[in-house]
């Protein structure tokens, strides 16, 4: 008995991961840390090596994921492999992608709606301030980086990522990425590959041509191995009828072959591997939160020769020499814990939240006139406007010290002067009578978390009559028929009124969109989200926010979506892509978004028309203010091949953008860059890229819609 409350009571501690310094000399090269990762490998025993591949704790991990998941709504620190007697510093683990998810930390906006800031530059800023409290808490692994695809709206976890573009989302998770970095922590980014459906994630298999994968689902990836991302996850899936994590084609083939990662790759938690021997032949470097397929049964494994040792040591040397590049560059000053939820942290939540939120539509009642509504009364309508909307209750879930409501946002924003009435809006009849007495009116509608997110309760394998009681995939694309029988009764009642939708990717609004005055799409805003709200509605800031998503007009510009499919085929077109395909329209396109102001943007110009395969391409438009305030608006350039394709092939992609502000009556010239080497196709045969010569079109604008576009011809040659 004393042995097993050793045991809880080491697993419970709290470890110092950054004392492990005194142990190794600071800002050791790269020979010099190879040479001291093999002289560890070489007085290590094959279970001390084991060890490095697993999580700390045993089975007894679940007991403290419960503990703090379940009755403390928050994560604990977890780590992976420690060893005290080599002095090795274990993984201490946090996810996101809010922000860290130890305690009570800052929460930021959702990542999805973070890509509506088409910001990098903000997106670093968020990066370097959870960093800040990664380290603060006691963390150097943060694995919050979800670049996964959004390829159907209707996937619960849509809003852990940023979008259905992969240009746009590889260069904003590769900014976050350098900011977590660069506060010395280690970066995770997951999950590897083709992850899109929640329900049946433990179960799924999907049918993907190598076109597609290499094209569609792995590019962003790629950036941010280019970019030195740390480490990899892999995802629940199968991919081509092969688990993600014991798949030697994506993690060795793919990963290590051809992009020459030179990182760690880990499992997903607790279901993320079913094998011992094809997860660690296919280079799964770590099996995580703990030893389940690995520890004694990948020993037994190696003691029998069916995993060679050396495939130990070269998952060992991965992860060993990522630990001491931590380690042995870190600052001597270690972040305070005043760092956590500082005011400084607040404010770039409000600030990012303000840069997010995405204005579809206004007929004028926007912004709302401070003078005018003096004396008067704004209607607040909707449950969801005084309850935090911080996004789902699963891995990514955090826990701020406190929230700003959209309704306590307000109010405060509003002051004495004007009287702030709020209706909950159950009932339907009531809440348009207080609208049709008010002077203004938001209704706030969208999801709750037991509506979409992840799904922590599914099924390993297919059942009859599956259910999920909280989180998962979408049932719907719409509002619930109580919210959108709400929505009409209000609108209805006042003409004036404002839909600010929450949600973490597109919804239907046909139904009642030609009903509402405005429609903002506020996204999961974060801890400061009321504050950033009443500071759109009021027009102290100009909304600037550009949809990271298509919001179709017919559900049938969606490609197909089974959130309990055991089987899926994944096609090569989804987005603004399809939409092109199927030459439509949208509701509303990728990169869309109105402003307060207004914007003309020039035809793209090229400082030549003709370009090899080595060049780039510079793409100069003159963006203009031709309003009467400043504001912000995103140039975005779309560019694809003009000859008929022999193969599956996107009208246009989008290959570059830049948020610029500009004051009322400025014009300004921007320069965007494109490398022709951007633009190659993959050669599934030769497992190759290149890029393929002729005229391509060239398109820039404010949005993926070809009426917000202008088109120039540019030559590429072999």
């Amino acid at each position: 008995m004393s042995g097993f409350w050793h045991a809880v009571r080491t697993l419970f501690a709290r470890l110092d991961i950054e004392a492990f310094t005194t142990r190794w000399p600071r800002g050791m090269d790269d020979d010099a840390l190879g040479r001291e990762v093999e002289q560890l490998l070489s007085g290590m025993s094959l279970r001390e090596k084991i060890a490095q591949m697993s999580g700390d704790g045993g089975n007894l991990v679940l007991l403290k994921l419960g503990i703090y998941v379940l009755g403390l709504k928050r994560f604990p620190n977890m780590y992976a492999g420690h060893n005290a007697r080599l002095g090795i510093p274990p993984l201490s683990f946090t996810d996101g992608p809010r922000g860290i998810v130890i305690g009570h930390a800052s929460c930021f906006p959702a990542a999805m709606t973070r890509g509506a800031s088409f910001d990098p530059a903000l997106e670093q800023a968020i990066g370097e301030a959870i960093g800040r409290e990664a380290r603060a808490s006691g963390a150097n692994y943060f694995a919050g980086l979800c670049v996964n695809l959004l390829r159907h709206p209707a996937w619960g976890r849509a809003q852990e990522t940023y979008g259905e573009d992969s240009f746009h989302l590889g260069t904003m998770g590769t900014a976050l990425m350098r900011g977590v970095q660069s506060q010395h922590v280690m970066v995770c980014a997951k999950h590897f590959a083709v992850n899109s459906i929640e329900n049946s994630r433990f179960y799924l298999d999907v049918a993907i041509d190598q076109q597609t994968l290499h094209e569609i689902y792995l590019p962003h990836f790629k950036m941010l191995v280019d970019a030195g991302v740390d480490s990899l996850m892999s995802a629940y899936n199968q991919v081509n009828g092969e688990y993600c994590g014991h798949s030697r084609a994506l993690l060795h083939d793919i990963l290590r072959e051809q992009w020459h990662f030179g990182g760690f790759v880990s499992s997903d938690w607790l279901w993320g591997i079913y094998d011992t021997v094809k997860p660690a032949i296919a280079g799964m470097d770590i099996e995580m939160p703990r030893a389940h397929c690995y520890g004694r049964r990948l020993r037994k494994a190696v003691q029998r020769g069916d995993v060679p040792v050396e495939h130990i040591d070269a998952s060992v040397r991965r992860i060993l020499t990522a630990k001491l590049r931590w380690l042995t560059h870190l600052p001597a000053e270690k972040p305070d814990r005043t760092v956590i939820a500082c005011d400084a942290h607040r404010e770039l939540a409000r600030h990012v939240a303000e840069q997010s939120m995405v204005l579809l539509q206004n007929n004028g009642v926007l912004p709302w006139q401070q003078q005018q509504l003096q004396g008067k009364t704004i209607a607040v309508i909707g449950e969801l406007a005084a309850l935090p909307c911080l996004g789902d209750h699963g891995s990514s879930r955090v826990s701020p010290p406190a929230v700003v409501t959209f309704l306590a946002g307000l109010r405060q924003r509003a002051g004495h002067g004007i009287t702030v009435m709020f209706n909950n809006g159950s009932n339907p009849a009531e809440a348009a009578g207080i609208a049709r007495r008010a002077d203004a009116v938001l209704l706030v509608a969208g999801y709750h978390p037991e509506d979409e997110g992840e799904n922590l309760t599914s099924n390993r394998k297919p059942v009859a009559n599956p259910a999920v009681p909280r989180g998962g995939d979408r049932a719907s694309l719409r509002l619930h028929a109580s919210q959108e029988a709400l929505v009409d009764a209000v609108c209805q009642a006042n003409c004036n009124t404002v839909v600010t939708v929450v949600a973490g990717s597109a919804v239907m609004m046909d139904r009642w969109q030609k009903n509402a005055a405005a429609i903002l799409f506020a996204g999961y805003p974060g801890m400061e989200g009321g504050h950033a709200l009443a500071n759109i509605l009021f027009g102290d800031v100009n909304p600037s926010g550009k949809l990271p998503f298509t919001i179709p007009a017919d559900e049938a510009q969606l490609p197909p979506f089974d959130r309990w499919s055991a089987q899926a085929s994944y096609g090569y077109f989804h987005g603004y892509a399809l939409i092109d395909e199927l030459q439509q329209q949208p509701a509303f396109a990728f990169g869309y978004g109105l402003s307060y102001t207004a914007f003309t943007c020039s035809a793209p110009h090229t400082c030549s028309t003709q370009y090899s395969s080595d060049d780039t391409i510079n793409i100069t438009v003159r963006l203009h203010n031709t309003g009467t305030r400043s504001g912000a608006e995103v140039v975005q350039c779309y560019i694809g091949h003009s000859a008929p394709a022999s193969r599956p092939s996107a009208r246009k992609r989008l290959q570059a953008f830049a948020k610029i502000e500009l004051a009322a009556g400025e014009h300004r010239d921007i320069t965007l860059q494109v490398p022709v080497q951007q633009l190659a196709r993959y050669d599934a045969t030769r497992k190759a890229w290149h890029v393929e010569p002729g005229e391509y079109c060239l398109w820039s604008g404010c949005s993926s819609r070809t009426a917000d576009l202008q088109a120039t011809a540019i030559m590429v040659t072999a």
